[in-house]
């Protein structure tokens, strides 16, 4: 299941630790083998050590129930017959770059018994070289044109790479052996054209297979020679899906730098892509062109030819294991699938395929407690839908009776649906049909983390856990509860106990009183090392002082969607389990379908001022979120008061402005709620959003504004993808829709980055004016020095900030600073080491870390990072929305992937 939270991360310290412990330990045995000639029983005590090692070490990225699942699974389909059936591993070039992680990751493999194949290409050094030596590349098609000097130099550097990750596996103490020539057999894919390139007619798999029943792991280039002896140059990533046509593994693996395919507009990564289901509505979409289309259009083709248990994962090297031995995954994973249905009779499914589904894997049927036939009988009196996919993988029933909360009564999936995700895909289609859902598992079940993960909240009795999402309160949890058990929907277990009102609980921390459930969760996956931390700070102290959150059902008009940001904000609102938009305003689409919306068909109109004024007036909406540019939006702002005069004192709507427009303007409450008060937002009806610099910029310097040196500035020096830059319209695409386009491409930066804006940025003031607030002595107000650059990534920005002490600090003082100031902060995450771009893009919250002081102690330098798209603009946008309507800070945010 590759779409749960990818919150479990193994350390990168710990695999090498046990990698290289074990590669010590291997070359103790192949020294004492020198000398003397150790017993079968020693050799294999050692092996056996080595396993649990690494197999222990295994159980800090997932439970122990997933990693031997796994480990049971790929090592069975490793037969004696068919010893190459695990994976064929593909590694991109640029992944070469970074040898000895690589190596790491495979040896881990290694150690646990794991033969995968290798197959590696190296177009980035060939490139290097072939321009070095005066060759100039050329492409047809995206194929590489190959004379004969081009596949000289090609063949020279297949084999130094090859031998070079050789010896990078031997050195680690895994056996590998280069297999540069003798498997593919290729003729020419068409002379004239391309020249030396072949098209895989015979892969022979003999070599390979002779390979890992000597112990050895079998490292491939994509070389290829014809019949008659010619060699052949064939693109990796053919020569990888020939490969796996002929060895038909479990995995087909392409480690790239990337470490997944992203969605083209909104940058974000694609965790699950099931080709059956979503291939044809992916391949119009007007982001999927060029080598994204080629890949996934590669990759169907591909898994048309494997058994439907086969799929692709796209991930980098350092999440090898991630991918391989959680649920969560780590990359993209591409599958086959089954296209889903909904039936709402049994007749439509086939009685007797139910009945068998049933009897074969009913928890409750298979312990005696239940009966086929009573299960069935269940459904006679009470309106349900049948969920599920053409084979019966799995197999969900919902009851929903008219007005009331429907139940999931059952949740029946096969090995192959856990294992192939269908359960996921099945699950999200019941909650794109139910906005609240009630569910039971036993205590004891083995996929019990990816209950919790789907859940907003859970408690257990009598060894089953009830869960549910889509209600944050929990007195009204506790009546809907009471209601299922006087209807007889729901076990008499499940029934409140103790006081009827339970103390209402923020993340952790303990509450007091008596407490009538043996477990109370919000978003928190058991085991994970972050969840939601005690009441104990000023957010959370804030956000327990609150009224119940509402759930009340609202309407939200967008102006201005066409940008990257409108784009993020859309996607996100298709989560939010009580805010709907009907509105979506741009002159350029006017007309056109919103398509990252998902929740009901929204059409592109182009509301005038006169159209909002009206609007307000009517009351057709409650909350207007303006995303136009500088200086535009102040029209229909004035519109909203003065629609809003015409009604009753206190129905006005709330108005959101993602420009900079007001974020100086007095009236206006500046929507940064981890730093400024969350009661003001509450009370706001107009809120200005944060810049995503200043941002940033603010949440780094807060922590420390009583430590700075007076009379001098912090500085901060910032990069941000280009999508900070902004949009323009594009050409029109192949159905006359105006395309968005970035005003600032990778290709103009040539690779580098591009500073801007060198004094004055009005993120400067921004930040400024706002953090003095935080001052003791606000009349001397800050100042920082802020320093921005565009770089050819497509969102996240990176901020260092430089700020000089009044008094000396250590780096741990500096930490514990931050830990204090953002303690219970859901979107706020803290690490030890400097965060990276991965860290931050696609990320919801703000990720903070690399704290360090001068030598003398005067002047501290910390790393702080977010996605100017999501936590810079459309998060925080929907954190502030939702303060101001009523509803829980984090509705419709997933605050468990932080």
């Amino acid at each position: 299941m590759h779409a749960l939270s990818r919150a479990a991360k193994l350390s990168a310290r710990g695999v090498e630790r046990a990698v290289l412990v074990a590669g010590r330990r291997q070359a103790a045995v192949q020294a004492v083998r020198r000398k003397t000639v150790p017993s079968a029983r020693t050799i294999a005590s050692v092996a056996q050590t080595d396993r649990d090692t690494i197999t222990r070490l295994l159980y800090s990225i997932g439970t122990k129930r997933e990693v031997e699942r796994y480990l049971r699974i790929f090592s069975s389909s490793s037969d004696t017959s068919q010893p190459a059936r695990f994976a064929v591993i593909k590694i991109g070039g640029a992944v070469l770059d970074n040898i000895d992680e690589l190596a790491l990751s495979l040896s881990f493999l290694y150690r646990v018994g794991l033969y995968p194949v290798v197959l590696h290409g190296a177009g980035p050094q060939l490139n290097s070289i072939i321009e070095s030596e005066g060759v100039v590349p050329d492409y047809i098609d995206g194929i590489r044109v190959t004379d004969a000097k081009t596949l000289q130099i090609a063949r020279r550097v297949f084999l130094e790479e090859n031998l070079r990750l050789v010896a990078a596996l031997e050195k680690l103490g895994t056996r590998a052996r280069p297999i540069t020539s003798g498997v593919f057999t290729a003729d020419y894919l068409d002379k004239d054209k391309y020249g030396l390139v072949g098209k895989v007619t015979r892969v022979d798999k003999r070599p390979l297979e002779a390979s890992i029943r000597a112990g050895a792991l079998p490292i491939l280039t994509s070389l290829a020679e014809s019949e008659d002896g010619q060699i052949l140059n064939v693109n990796a990533d053919i020569a990888a899906g020939e490969l796996a046509k002929e060895l038909q593994p479990l995995k087909i693996v392409f480690l790239n730098e990337k470490g997944g395919l992203f969605h083209g507009v909104t940058g974000e990564k694609l965790d699950v892509i099931n080709l059956d289901e979503e291939y044809d509505e992916l391949m119009r979409q007007p982001w999927v062109k060029y080598g994204t289309k080629l890949k996934l259009r590669e990759f169907k083709e591909l898994l048309d030819h494997l058994p439907r248990s086969s799929s692709v994962a796209v991930i980098s090297a350092d999440s090898l294991q991630r991918e391989l031995f959680t649920d969560s995954g780590a990359g993209t994973l591409i599958r086959r699938g089954y296209k889903l249905f909904h039936h709402d009779s049994i007749d439509a499914v086939g009685a007797d395929r139910l009945r068998q589904v049933i009897r074969d894997r009913d928890p409750g049927v298979l312990s005696g407690e239940e009966s086929v036939v009573g299960v069935l009988d269940n459904l006679k009196n009470i309106p349900y839908t049948i969920y599920g996919d053409e084979p019966l993988d799995v197999v969900a029933i919902v009851s929903r009776p008219e007005g009331e909360v429907p139940i999931m009564t059952k949740l029946l999936a096969s090995h192959s649906g856990v294992m192939n995700g269908i359960i996921d895909n099945v699950f999200n289609a019941i909650k794109k049909d139910h906005r609240r859902l009630f569910w039971t598992a036993r205590a004891d079940d083995e996929n019990r983390a990816w209950h919790f993960e789907r859940a907003d909240g859970s408690f257990t009795r009598a060894g089953k856990s009830l869960f549910w999402y889509g209600i944050q309160d929990v007195s009204e949890v506790e009546r809907v509860v009471k209601g299922f058990e006087e209807k007889g929907r729901i076990s008499r277990a499940f029934l409140p106990v103790g006081p009827s009102a339970p103390p209402h609980r923020v993340g952790n921390a303990a509450p007091t009183g008596t407490r009538p459930y043996s477990t109370w969760t919000r978003r928190q996956v058991p085991g994970s090392t972050r969840g939601f931390t005690t009441s104990a700070s000023r957010a959370a102290s804030e956000m327990a002082s609150t009224a119940p959150a509402s759930t009340e059902p609202k309407r939200l008009a967008l102006i201005g969607a066409r940008g990257f940001t409108g784009q993020a904000l859309t996607t996100i609102l298709s989560q939010h389990p009580y805010l709907n938009l009907t509105h979506v305003s741009s002159r350029q689409l006017k007309g056109y379908p919103l398509e990252t919306y998902t929740k009901a068909p929204v059409t592109f109109s182009d509301l005038s001022v006169e159209d909002v004024e009206r609007m307000e007036k009517d009351g057709e909406v409650d909350a207007w979120v303006m995303a136009l540019p500088n200086g535009v939006c102040k029209p229909f702002v004035d519109a909203v008061d003065r629609g809003s005069k015409e009604r009753k004192q206190g129905e006005g709507s709330v108005v959101v402005d993602l420009s900079a427009d007001y974020r100086f303007e007095e009236g206006w409450t500046y929507g940064l709620p981890e730093l400024y008060s969350r009661s003001a937002i509450r009370a706001s009806k107009r809120i200005s959003n944060p810049g995503c610099y200043a941002t940033s910029s603010q949440l780094l310097i807060a922590p420390l504004i009583e430590h700075v040196k007076f009379g001098s500035w912090p500085t901060v020096f910032g990069v941000s993808g280009y999508s900070g830059a902004g949009t323009v319209t594009g050409p029109p695409g192949a159905d006359g829709r105006p395309t968005t386009v970035p005003k600032v491409t990778p290709e103009s930066l040539m690779g580098g980055i591009r500073p801007y804006a060198l004094t004055d940025h009005i993120h400067e003031r921004e930040a400024g004016r706002h953090l003095s607030r935080l001052l003791a002595d606000p009349s001397s107000p800050i100042k920082l020095a802020f320093i921005p650059s565009v770089a050819p990534w497509f969102s996240g920005i990176m901020s260092v900030l430089s700020i000089p002490l009044k008094d000396k600090l250590a780096a741990k003082d500096v930490r514990l600073l931050f830990e204090e100031k953002y303690k219970g902060e859901k979107l706020v995450r803290i690490k030890k080491d400097v965060p990276s771009l991965p860290d931050v893009e696609n990320q919801h919250g703000w990720t903070v870390g690399g704290f360090q002081v001068h030598s003398e102690g005067d002047r501290a330098v910390v790393v702080g990072g977010l996605d100017n798209l999501l936590k810079g603009a459309a998060t925080q946008c929907l954190q502030n929305l939702n303060l101001a309507l009523g509803y829980d800070e984090f509705a419709g945010i997933p605050v468990a992937d932080v």
